[in-house]
């Protein structure tokens, strides 16, 4: 956005050096355009505010910014002094009205000074919106937003075209409700889709000129590949290539943080299915899934499609491919996408965040070392911590324990263990004896025990009484199906093997050791 204000803006006038020896000048007609347009340029990334006063505030400044980049041109007599009472009215203590036509009076004042209508850049448009719906303050945020769009970009004559940018395509809020002569471009759509990253061959090129050698191609593209737009495959993030030239170490250079508050809740305290699903794209696998491109956050915590689409649109996940499937009798028709997770870049940055969220309970750590000592009380202890921390009113509510699914629980456990990942082979659902167990932890020295874990959903059918019961028959399943065959056939004596029992009933977890 940044380069487009450069392009376009008559403060960058007669400064076509910045684009000399690139592709858009050597086109004739748009060198023309340069330095030519009054810009107004605004971006609001960190309106981050968990209050809707303080939000106000910001947003304010915002456009006192925009107004105090033209304050030059009221010294032109053609501006009255009221002209210049309004246009100093714009100021961080405004009210509602006052803001809602801020941007539309600028843009007549600039159309009036240059005797051409005005492009607006507006990036991170729903940055506010997110932190809204995260604050609780939505309904006052919608209202602002709403005002200050119809004046801007419906009933402005001055505005020659303008652009926004943004995670989200909120159309279905009212918020653009009002706004028919939008042109919307997202990751799934063709247009404009080799522009929103390097291409691959852009990409080696650069790696060539700075010398890098083949096995750097490599790690780079298991790192960094992956972007999808409508049809255009392998692209790459600017921000990571750009940081990996300049430094030429492997690590995780990008992260959406104007989403990671909103994923991090979505995954948190989403249901357990959005677990489950989310689990498997953890594991490299891909899921399958209907995407709904017109977020409505106040549906997020219980429409899946929003919630895919929000990480889709992020960048986390990327498109496999889609299938059309047609309701039996009806002309409806709906896309189903495979997705799975961006890169190994973005792998790392969820690892990273996962662990984090489990730290702020202070039940990472603890609950390993408390297993492989082991120690059940202090393992139940931590994760029912964790479970009343992470787990929403959904996911604990006492229902029929075959109502909330047993991966659930697994894919949390999991969870705590990939920090155990160097010292185990960490392996799940495999067979061993007689039988499928759950978790199995092998370890890679021989001065480490190894680990089986049997989960059980309490069950009234089994006759189960209690919670103790449940454990009870998650260690006698561990026994009676000889788990332990595969690691004793390693060579891993008896004595070395931990057995634990792990029960659930909603938020509820008691374990056991065999």
């Amino acid at each position: 956005m940044s380069m487009i204000n450069c392009f376009f803006s008559y403060i960058y006038r007669n400064r076509g050096e910045l684009f000399d020896g690139l592709k858009v000048w050597e086109d004739a007609d748009l060198r023309e355009q340069q330095g030519k347009w009054p810009v107004i340029f605004l971006s609001f990334a960190n309106v981050k505010q968990t209050k809707w006063e303080e939000a106000r505030k910001v947003l304010n400044e915002k456009l006192m910014g925009a107004r105090n980049a033209f304050r030059h041109i009221m010294n032109d007599p053609m501006f009255t002094d009221e002209d210049r009472e309004y246009f100093y009215a714009i100021k961080k203590d405004m009210d509602d009205a006052t803001a809602a036509t801020s941007l539309y009076n600028l843009c007549g004042w600039l159309e009036r000074y240059y005797g051409k209508k005005v492009i607006i850049l507006l990036d991170e448009y729903d940055t506010p919106m997110q932190e809204a719906w995260l604050g609780g303050y939505w309904d006052e945020m919608v209202a602002y937003i709403r005002a200050l769009f119809n004046s801007t970009f419906k009933t402005n004559p001055s505005l020659e075209r303008g652009i926004m940018t943004g995670i989200t395509r909120v159309s279905k809020e009212s918020i653009f409700s009002d706004l028919n002569n939008l042109d919307v471009v997202t990751t799934t759509s063709g247009k404009y889709a080799d522009c929103f990253g390097f291409t691959e061959e852009e990409v080696f090129q650069a790696l060539d000129e700075q010398g890098f050698t083949e096995k750097d191609k490599l790690d780079v593209k298991r790192w960094y590949d992956g972007f999808t737009f409508g049809p255009v495959m392998d692209m790459y993030n600017p921000w990571s290539i750009t940081n990996f030239l300049d430094d030429g170490k492997l690590d995780v250079y990008w992260a959406n943080t104007s989403s990671n508050g909103l994923v991090g809740k979505l995954m948190r305290t989403g249901r357990p299915e959005i677990k489950r699903l989310f689990e498997k794209l953890m594991k490299g696998e891909t899921i399958q899934v209907p995407v709904d491109e017109q977020i409505i956050f106040n549906q997020l915590d219980t429409n899946q499609a929003a919630i895919w689409s929000l990480l889709l649109a992020s960048g986390y996940l990327k498109v496999v491919h889609t299938t059309s499937f047609r309701e039996p009798d009806t002309y409806l028709a709906e896309q189903i996408y495979t997705l799975e997770l961006t890169n190994y870049e973005v792998y790392r940055m969820f690892n990273s965040l996962i662990r984090l969220w489990f730290a702020q309970t202070g039940g990472l750590s603890e609950f390993t070392r408390a297993m492989l000592q082991g120690d059940p009380e202090t393992m139940e202890e931590y994760l029912n911590d964790i479970m009343l921390a992470t787990m929403s009113s959904f996911d604990g509510r006492m229902i029929p324990s075959d109502k909330v699914p047993e991966s659930f629980y697994h894919g949390l456990v999991l969870g705590l263990l990939v920090e155990q990942s160097h010292q185990y082979e960490i392996r799940s659902n495999r067979e061993s004896g007689y039988g499928r167990y759950d978790v199995m932890m092998i370890p890679r020295k021989d001065d480490l025990p190894a680990v089986i874990l049997e989960f059980k959903l309490f069950s009234v059918k089994r006759g189960e009484k209690s919670l103790e019961d449940t454990a009870t028959n998650a260690l006698k399943q561990i026994a009676e199906k000889k788990y332990n065959t595969e690691l004793l056939d390693q060579g891993i004596p008896a004595e070395r093997i931990l057995k634990y029992g792990l029960a659930f009933r909603g938020k509820e977890c008691l374990i056991r050791k065999g």
